[in-house]
């Protein structure tokens, strides 16, 4: 099921930006993009998602820097050093009486040589950092479920309407197979008598099996039971409040099984339309169900 959320939080002298988007999946696949140095945040991170999200492609990035106030620049002590006794031993070589034409050194001056000041870094804890991100992590992922929970209500509704539909096709199935065993009966019978024509050998009990045969061949009271049987499964799953969006998969599976068994079975132009519409109907639910979770 698609699905996105953001979320942007501040605190232990960082600014943050969380996004959490997903797409269609058959199953739960999380890719994450979080900075390696806060210590035990994936781990954290995806137990937290444990039973939050059954389904999809998940792609979830934590953009994180320092605030202006905390990016502050320090002396590096041992650079100043050097640089120093650089200068030192330059001074000193001119009051050897080396030709220099020295000018007075500056603080500004030592300040710019290369390596003397630098980005202050922490070694402080990431613990308090890790906590702080994940509790708005467990907000965000609050947020991006209220969307998909809309986006499946939404759902809900054109299945359960594609159910009625498939039932509606059902029933008129059913009617146009019970009125077709009149009106087939008298057909074999009648392929049967002209086809006996002049026959005086024919055997009795094998025309019995062969017209056996044929009314197996041709009876599709079987395909329209399981399709009943499936729509009230279908119900069921829409009515239950967990991920089922596997079952609705297979479940369509086998609504187009007996939608293709009632075609080959047909022998009759609008139990085969009837047909028809009923794998349209599926093909569309079955694209609907891949959005479930």
């Amino acid at each position: 099921m698609t699905g996105y959320a953001s979320l942007t939080g501040q605190g232990f002298g960082h600014s943050w930006v969380w996004e959490l988007r997903s797409v269609n999946a058959r199953g739960l696949d999380l890719r994450p993009r979080l900075p390696d140095w806060i210590e035990g945040l994936e781990p954290a991170v995806r137990t937290a998602l444990k039973g939050k999200v059954a389904r999809g492609n998940l792609s979830l990035s934590l953009k994180i820097g320092k605030d202006a106030e905390a990016a502050m620049t320090v002396v590096n002590q041992s650079a100043l050093e050097e640089v120093l006794a650089q200068i030192k031993q330059v001074e000193t070589a001119g009051l050897e009486g080396a030709d220099l034409d020295l000018a007075p050194t500056t603080a500004l001056a030592i300040l710019n040589q290369r390596g003397v000041l630098e980005q202050a870094t922490t070694t402080d804890d990431t613990a308090p950092l890790r906590d702080a991100l994940l509790e708005e992590f467990a907000q965000l992922v609050d947020s991006f479920n209220a969307m998909r929970k809309t986006e499946g209500d939404t759902l809900h509704d054109i299945l359960s309407g594609q159910i009625e539909r498939i039932e509606t096709l059902n029933s008129e199935a059913t009617q146009e197979a019970s009125a077709r065993k009149e009106t087939w009966s008298a057909t074999i019978k009648a392929n049967l008598e002209k086809a006996l024509e002049g026959v005086s050998t024919a055997d009795p009990e094998r025309v019995a099996q062969e017209l056996a045969l044929i009314v197996v061949k041709t009876d599709v009271t079987e395909e329209l039971d399981r399709l009943t049987a499936h729509i009230a499964t279908a119900r069921e799953l829409l009515a239950i409040k967990e991920p089922v969006g596997r079952k609705l998969d297979f479940l369509t599976q086998e609504f187009n099984r007996e939608a293709n068994t009632l075609c080959s079975k047909s022998q009759s132009k609008e139990l085969t339309r009837i047909g028809l519409d009923l794998k349209v109907v599926i093909d569309q639910m079955r694209e609907q169900v891949q959005n479930v979770e």
